[in-house]
C-alpha cells in the first residue's frame, strides 16, 4: 500500500493528463508521461502512448453534458496507473519516479496558469454564454463586448 503523500501525487498526476490533453503542451507531455510509464521498454511505451491518444480522443468528443463524467473517469484511470507504477517500485526506483512524476505534475500546473484582472473570469473548458426566457447574456473579452449592446437613450448631459 502506497503512503498518502504518493497517493496524493498518483491523483495529481492524473489530474494532469487530463488538463493537458488537448493543449499545445500536449505532444510534449505525453511523450514524458509514455516514457516514465514505460520505464525504457519501447513496447510499453509505444502502448502508454495509444492510451494517452485514447484519453485525449475521448476528452475531445465528451458531449458537453457528460464531460465533467469523462474527466473524472479518466483522472481516476491515471491516478491507478501511476498508483501501479509506485506500488510496484521500492527505495531509490520509486523516489526517482516520484520525483519525474512531481515535475511532470509542477510543469502542466505552470503550463496551464492563467490568471484575470479585475471583474475578470478564468474558465478551465468550455464556456458557453446563453440567453433564454426573455433573458441578457453577454460576454466580454477586452474592449470586445459579445452580446445584447445598450439601447440608445437620450443624451446626457
Amino acid at each position: 500500500m502506497l503512503e498518502e503523500a504518493l497517493v496524493v501525487l498518483a491523483t495529481a498526476g492524473g489530474t494532469a493528463v487530463v488538463q493537458a490533453a488537448g493543449t499545445q503542451a500536449w505532444d510534449g507531455f505525453r511523450t514524458r508521461v509514455a516514457r516514465l510509464l514505460g520505464r525504457g521498454d519501447g513496447v510499453r511505451e509505444r502502448a502508454e502512448l495509444e492510451r494517452l491518444d485514447r484519453t485525449a480522443s475521448t476528452l475531445q468528443v465528451a458531449d458537453s453534458s457528460e464531460v465533467e463524467q469523462v474527466r473524472l473517469r479518466q483522472e481516476a484511470s491515471w491516478q491507478t496507473r501511476f498508483e501501479d507504477l509506485l506500488e510496484d517500485l521500492d527505495g531509490v526506483d520509486r523516489e526517482q519516479v516520484a520525483a519525474e512524476l512531481r515535475a511532470l505534475v509542477q510543469e502542466q500546473a505552470g503550463a496551464g496558469t492563467l490568471t484575470a484582472g479585475d471583474h475578470g473570469v478564468v474558465v478551465r473548458g468550455r464556456v458557453e454564454v446563453r440567453a433564454d426566457h426573455g433573458s441578457v447574456a453577454a460576454l466580454r473579452v477586452g474592449d470586445v463586448t459579445l452580446g445584447n449592446p445598450p439601447l440608445p437613450g437620450p443624451p446626457q448631459g
